[in-house]
C-alpha cells in the first residue's frame, strides 16, 4: 500500500471514530417536538423580588431554543412543569485587598423544587430540587449588583431544569 493511501485511510478512520458517539437530535429517543410542555409560573418563597417571573421566562425561552419539546402556552400540553423557588443565598468568595472583612464578590445560589407531570395520567416525571449559580461582583451597591445578576441566575437554573427535562427518559 502506498504511504499516501495508508495515511488518508488512517485519517478517515480517526475522524469517523471520533463521531461514532454523536447523536443528532434529542438524546432520550424522542422525536423533536413530538411532546409538548407547559411551564406554569414559578412560585417565589424567598425575599428576593421577581425571581419567579425571571425563572419562568428563562425556562420557557430555554425550552423553545432547545426544541426537544414543543412549548405549549394553553392547557393542552402533554407535560406540565411547575416549580417553587425555595432558597436564595449568597456566599462571599473574594474580599477586598484593603479590608479582609468586606466581600468583593459573591456566589449566589437559587434552589427550586421542580415537578413535571403528565397531564393525562398524572404520572410524576420529575420531582426534585434543582439549583443554579451566578457570580456577583459588588461595586458600590450590593442590591443593584444582585438585581443585575438575577437574569443570569434564572438562566442557569433554567438551563439545569431544561437539561433534566430534555435528557430524561419519559
Amino acid at each position: 500500500m502506498r504511504p499516501l493511501n495508508f495515511l488518508s485511510i488512517l485519517v478517515a478512520a480517526i475522524f469517523s471514530a471520533g463521531c461514532a458517539g454523536y447523536h443528532l437530535g434529542p438524546v432520550n429517543n424522542q422525536v423533536a417536538g413530538e411532546k409538548s410542555v407547559e411551564v406554569l409560573p414559578f412560585n417565589n418563597q424567598t425575599f428576593q423580588p421577581r425571581l419567579g417571573d425571571a425563572v419562568t421566562q428563562a425556562l420557557r425561552e430555554r425550552l423553545q431554543v432547545d426544541a426537544t419539546y414543543h412549548l405549549a402556552t394553553s392547557g393542552s400540553a402533554d407535560v406540565v412543569v411547575s416549580g417553587v423557588i425555595t432558597r436564595y443565598d449568597r456566599k462571599a468568595i473574594a474580599f477586598l485587598n484593603t479590608d479582609v472583612a468586606t466581600p468583593e464578590s459573591y456566589r449566589v445560589r437559587i434552589v427550586a423544587h421542580v415537578t413535571a407531570r403528565e397531564r393525562d395520567t398524572g404520572k410524576t416525571l420529575l420531582d426534585k430540587d434543582v439549583d443554579g449559580y451566578a457570580l456577583v461582583q459588588v461595586g458600590t451597591d450590593l442590591v443593584s449588583a444582585e438585581r443585575q445578576t438575577a437574569p443570569l441566575l434564572a438562566e442557569d437554573l433554567a438551563r439545569n431544569i431544561a437539561e433534566l427535562l430534555t435528557e430524561g427518559t419519559w
